[in-house]
């Protein structure tokens, strides 16, 4: 999906050697302006001012993946939809 969009990874990052953690997140909450959680196949948009890390993470309290970061734009969670909606 990502080569058909035509979309450059700037960075990826492995989380099983580079451990995303609260701080991580709330560190990228500061520079968003939109924030779209993708949860199964419901996806909500919530105010990055109020989020906190836990709105990011999953049932097992890992945080959802993959997150993509496109302008001040995030996504965490995957929902094809909303994948494509933000590569544009």
């Amino acid at each position: 999906m990502l080569d058909k969009a035509r979309a450059e990874v700037v960075r990826e990052r492995s989380a099983r050697k580079e451990p995303f953690g609260d701080d991580d997140a709330r560190a990228l909450l500061r520079g968003v302006q939109r924030l779209i959680v993708a949860r199964g196949r419901r996806v909500v948009e919530l105010d990055p001012t109020r989020a906190r890390p836990a709105d990011l993470k999953g049932p097992t309290g890992n945080y959802r993946a993959p997150m993509v970061l496109r302008g001040r734009t995030l996504l965490v969670g995957f929902n094809d939809a909303a994948l494509r909606e933000l590569l544009g």
